[in-house]
């Protein structure tokens, strides 16, 4: 598989909006404005669509896998309705002191990706609104996409420090999921695919 037709997304904060207090029923979960579409234009252009995800609330027992499972499930079924769809989702269930090796920063859910897929990452954007996500994304030759939605004015903010410039390298950013895409079809990728 092509690496430019994988594009791959952190879920709170870049698909839907972001809680402090964790997103913990469906109740609570709402999409951004425009992701969905966006991700819809992703889908009709070939692209095939994965997030990963941490989802330590799993962990911290303020939700059940079950109820996980029923929170995605309605994401999906609101983007179904757009004609969009998401190929897979791979999530950490763990705690941050729990030592797993698939909680983002660590890469091990984008090498599970990788086995799945039996491909390479280069090329392949990754978009994320945290600097673990983009560190994740960097640690597996992946290219880190930085949205400013969720904790992305602040990961922003982060990434003029002289380290982080030097680790991550020159670190795409867009105010949202939609703009990324948008993005896309301004540089004629999303047309020379889907025509």
């Amino acid at each position: 598989m092509e690496g430019n037709r994988l594009i791959i997304l952190d879920r709170d904060g870049v698909i839907n909006e972001d809680s402090e207090d964790f997103i913990k029923s469906p109740e609570e979960w709402h999409a951004i404005p425009g992701s969905l579409e966006a991700i819809s234009r992703l889908c009709k252009a070939e692209y095939r669509v994965v997030v990963i995800s941490n989802q330590s609330g799993v962990a911290r027992g303020l939700l059940t896998l079950n109820t996980l499972n029923r929170i995605h499930q309605k994401m999906l079924d609101q983007l179904h309705a757009m004609g969009g769809e998401i190929n897979a989702i791979f999530f950490c269930p763990h705690g941050p002191d729990e030592g797993c090796s698939c909680r983002k920063p660590m890469p091990g859910l984008f090498n599970d990706l990788q086995q799945r897929l039996n491909c390479s990452f280069e090329g392949v954007d990754a978009l994320g609104d945290s600097l673990r996500d983009l560190q994740a994304a960097k640690s597996v030759s992946a290219n880190p996409v930085l949205v400013r939605t969720g904790k992305g004015l602040k990961t922003e903010a982060q990434l003029e420090s002289h380290e982080l410039r030097e680790a991550l390298g020159e670190v795409p950013v867009f105010d949202d999921l939609a703009a990324y895409v948008e993005s896309l079809r301004a540089r004629g990728i999303l047309e020379l695919i889907s025509s």
